[in-house]
């Protein structure tokens, strides 16, 4: 399993605002990538920063996904982000997500 965790800064906005721009804007996008297994999004208390965790089955999927599809997912979140997010990569060699997917 793979993780790509992105992490920004947050404009002023009202709380759903993110939430409503994952659920009708980039969800959609992430679940028709070969590969995409779960979005975790989290965000400060003080709402000015989040994390966007994606885990993948494998990181060629998440690179096709960076180079592909990433750059229209940007332009969903520029209403929501301010600057640039920055992007890391994680091999996962540990997670209860494994076991409670195949449990399902």
């Amino acid at each position: 399993m793979y993780a790509r965790l992105v992490s920004f800064n947050l404009k002023a906005i009202r709380p759903e605002e993110l939430t409503e721009t994952f659920e009708k804007d980039i969800l959609p996008l992430l679940q028709k990538q070969s590969g995409f297994t779960d979005e975790i999004t989290c965000v400060s208390p003080d709402r000015k920063n989040a994390v966007a965790i994606s885990l993948w089955e494998r990181k060629e999927q998440a690179d096709a996904y960076s180079r592909d599809t990433y750059p229209q997912v940007l332009k969903s979140l520029a209403r929501v982000v301010e600057g640039t997010p920055e992007v890391r990569g994680y091999d996962v060699p540990v997670s209860t997500f494994h076991r409670t997917a195949a449990t399902r």
